[in-house]
């Protein structure tokens, strides 16, 4: 969720093309009940926290393509309404303590209080047996900006420490790297990336909340307990993990640093990794479980241009049940995503409504994005639709609101033409558009749009976010300090019948139908701006 700001006019779009003007001519509602029947259902106890691999997830992919079925839907994969997305559940204990010697005396960090600790390896036991600390500033290897935090050290056997977000973050140099934008490089699906290709045997993240835009509890509850993976040839380290920061100021302080600052030496464009004297020794035990999650598919064919497709996407999972907080042990998302998931459910009531379009609509509920956004890494590696023949993605994932929202926050703002076409349907609710302010925190690289972006397809994530019609822009930030600090990958992620404001997520929903419809009786294509990385791959 966003923390928001105002933005100057200044910096709103100025489009240089233009959508096709035609419109359907029908003013469809997107249904509020079917939202919150939704919503309700699906972050009700009986769905468990629809974590893939349990009964929750059965309960979760069968009422999905029924709700499917009953709107009147094709199966969208050939016959069938799923696409089995073949993984692997790892579900790690960790050594109770991870044991850091060397220094003038030995630091016992206890786990889950201090670190959080797991392996991508399918391996029943993986360690790290007295692996040298090596501080590798942000574990970044960026050519483009003439830049290596791992050069110059051979890392067999070590362990690097790393920092989250990238360099840019807070630096007041707008050259360094995107400024106070964070880039793919500031993400820890990055850093776990670039540790393994350097051949570490281990990548410790620190985790500070302002750079990583969420606290401790949230790393407690998202790296704890089973993970899964695609499995991969890609190389992996042995061991994955976190350390608070009050156990990083531990460990710097018993180092070869111990008086300088490390965060401003790795903003230093000529950082280069530094040997900490220190030795990490921690070991997991793991059960291993292969199986295959679902990504649920439904379609609405076109008619003359039924062979280019529009792709609404969101993901069904959550965390499942986990470690209790105020006795509550299941984690049911409710805002995170069983909202997005509902709206893919009216919106394709929507278009069902609105009579046959000309290209067709598809409607993916991806799996696993809170393990790595792998469902639609999945499709993406595994494309059901021709991407050269998808016309966009339009992504939804945990949307919230006191109410209607004055705004339309865009997230990946200035990336493709997409955000013209949203420009559009905000204009009829009387909405203004904003980029999003916090770009720093990476939320373009958080969500399912993410995967379709990278193999070239236009892709939308916007929702309102700062201004609300009637409380203003005050009480919408407190409602997004409240859920980001006390709800965001908690049990406390309820739906609360009776109480859950609704019209909020139903004026986002009705906004990014219309957004679809204009796509769908049209024979443009949108493109990427210039200055997107991603208009490579869609020329390509």
């Amino acid at each position: 969720m966003k923390k928001l700001h105002l933005i100057p006019v200044l910096l709103l779009l100025i489009f240089s093309c233009k959508p096709e003007e035609k419109e359907n001519t029908k003013t469809i509602e997107v249904a509020i009940t079917t939202i919150g029947n939704s919503i309700e259902r699906l972050a009700s106890d009986d769905f468990q926290g629809r974590m893939p691999f349990t009964e929750g997830e059965t309960k979760t992919v069968n009422y999905l393509k029924d709700e499917f079925v009953k709107l009147g839907l094709e199966p969208g994969n050939g016959d069938s309404y799923f696409q089995n997305v073949p993984m692997v559940e790892i579900t790690g204990k960790p050594s109770e303590k991870m044991v850091i010697s060397g220094g003038q005396k030995k630091i016992d960090l206890k786990y889950y209080e201090d670190f959080v600790a797991l392996t991508q390896k399918i391996s029943p036991e993986v360690s790290l047996d007295n692996s040298e600390l090596v501080f590798a500033g942000y574990g970044i290897v960026a050519p483009e900006y003439n830049w290596n935090d791992y050069e110059g050290i051979d890392w067999k056997g070590k362990t690097a420490v790393v920092l989250v977000n990238d360099p840019g973050f807070k630096s007041g140099d707008s050259t360094l790297f995107k400024g106070n934008a964070m880039t793919y490089y500031g993400r820890w699906t990055y850093k776990y990336e670039e540790a393994a290709r350097q051949g570490a045997a281990g990548v410790l993240i620190i985790h500070e909340t302002e750079p990583a835009s969420y606290g401790w509890n949230v790393v407690q509850s998202s790296w704890s307990g089973a993970r899964m993976n695609l499995e991969s040839n890609a190389p992996l380290c042995d061991v994955q993990g976190w350390i608070s920061m009050e156990s990083a100021q531990k460990l710097f302080e018993a180092s070869s640093i111990a008086n300088k600052n490390y965060n401003e030496l790795a903003k230093q464009k000529n950082f280069k990794p530094i040997l900490l004297g220190l030795k990490a020794s921690v070991k997991i035990t793991n059960t291993i479980k292969k199986d295959a999650s679902k990504n649920v598919v439904a379609l609405i064919p076109g008619t003359d241009q039924k062979d280019e497709y529009i792709i609404y996407s969101a993901h069904w999972d959550h965390l499942g049940v986990g470690r209790p907080v105020n006795n509550d042990s299941i984690y049911n998302g409710a805002v995170d995503n069983a909202s997005g998931t509902a709206c893919l459910l009216a919106i394709a009531e929507a278009f069902k409504k609105s009579g046959p379009q000309k290209r067709s609509i598809v409607f993916i509920a991806v799996t696993a994005e809170e393990q790595g956004l792998l469902g639609s890494a999945y499709y993406s590696e595994n494309p059901i639709y021709d991407p050269k023949k998808t016309v966009a993605n339009i992504n939804m994932d945990a949307i919230e609101s006191p109410g209607p929202m004055k705004d339309l926050t865009i997230t990946g703002y200035g990336q493709s033409e997409m955000d013209e076409y949203a420009k559009k349907a905000a204009d009829k609710q009387g909405r203004y558009i904003i980029p999003d302010p916090e770009a720093e925190k990476g939320y373009f690289f958080r969500s399912d749009h993410f995967n379709f972006a990278k193999i070239g397809i236009p892709a939308l994530y916007a929702s309102g976010s700062h201004e609300d019609f009637k409380h203003g822009v005050a009480y919408v930030q407190k409602m997004k300090e409240d859920y980001q600090n006390n709800k965001y990958h908690q049990p406390a992620d309820e739906y609360e019948p009776g109480k859950t404001e609704l019209s909020g997520i139903q004026f986002d929903a009705q906004l990014l139908f219309e957004v679809g419809l204009l796509l769908s009786n049209e024979k443009y294509f949108p493109k990427w701006y210039d200055t997107s990385e991603f208009k490579a791959a869609r020329e390509k």
